[in-house]
C-alpha cells in the first residue's frame, strides 16, 4: 500500500495532470509550468499532507515500518517530523490557489530530499541492504528524481521570472 501510494503521488498523478492540461484542456502555459504545478501539488502537497497526517497521529507507523526503529524514543520526533510535513504539503496543496507557492515549495522539496541525512547515507554506500521494500522507496526514490528535479527547478524558476514581470505600459 505504501509502496503504491508514493508511486501514484509522486509520478502516475502528475503526469496524467500533466498530460491532461497539455493535451486534452489546450492549457496555454508552458509545459514546464505545468510540470512544476502539478509535481508540486501531488508529490509536494499532497503526499506530504497525508504523509504529515499520518506520522503525526501514527508515529509508531513511521518508526517501526519505515526507519526499523523499535523504542518509544523516536515518537516525539515523528510527530515533529509529520507536523513539519502537514505544514509544507498544505502549502503545497494552496499552491494550486496561488501559483507563487511553486517555487518555494518545490525548493524546500528539493533539498530536503537532497541532504536529507538518510539520501546521503543511501548515495555513500548504495549497496546497502534495507529491511524492507518501504524504506528503500521512502529513502532512495526522491534521490533518483534529483537530476529531474534540478533541470525542473531551473525551468521553473526561468517561468517564474518570465512570467512575473510587469507588464509594460504601450505609448501612443
Amino acid at each position: 500500500m505504501y509502496r503504491a501510494s508514493v508511486l501514484l503521488l509522486m509520478l502516475i498523478l502528475p503526469a496524467a495532470s500533466i498530460y491532461a492540461g497539455h493535451s486534452y484542456l489546450q492549457s496555454s502555459a508552458p509545459l514546464m509550468e505545468l510540470v512544476g504545478k502539478w509535481f508540486v501539488f501531488w508529490s509536494a502537497g499532497v503526499r506530504l499532507l497525508l504523509a504529515g497526517l499520518s506520522e503525526f497521529f501514527r508515529p509508531r507507523f513511521t518508526s517501526e515500518g519505515i526507519f526499523g526503529m523499535e523504542s518509544d524514543d523516536p515518537l516525539p520526533f515523528v510527530q515533529e517530523l509529520g507536523a513539519a510535513n502537514f505544514a509544507t504539503g498544505f502549502v503545497g496543496v494552496a499552491s494550486l490557489a496561488k501559483p507563487s507557492f511553486v517555487l518555494p515549495v518545490a525548493i524546500r522539496n528539493f533539498l530536503w530530499h537532497c541532504g536529507h541525512p538518510a539520501s546521503a547515507e543511501w548515495r555513500q554506500n548504495g549497496e546497502r541492504k534495507y529491511r524492507d521494500d518501504q524504506r528503500s522507496v521512502r529513502i532512495s526514490g526522491p534521490c533518483h528524481l534529483r537530476r529531474i528535479g534540478s533541470v525542473g527547478l531551473a525551468n521553473i524558476r526561468t517561468v517564474t521570472r518570465r512570467s512575473s514581470k510587469p507588464a509594460q505600459p504601450v505609448s501612443s
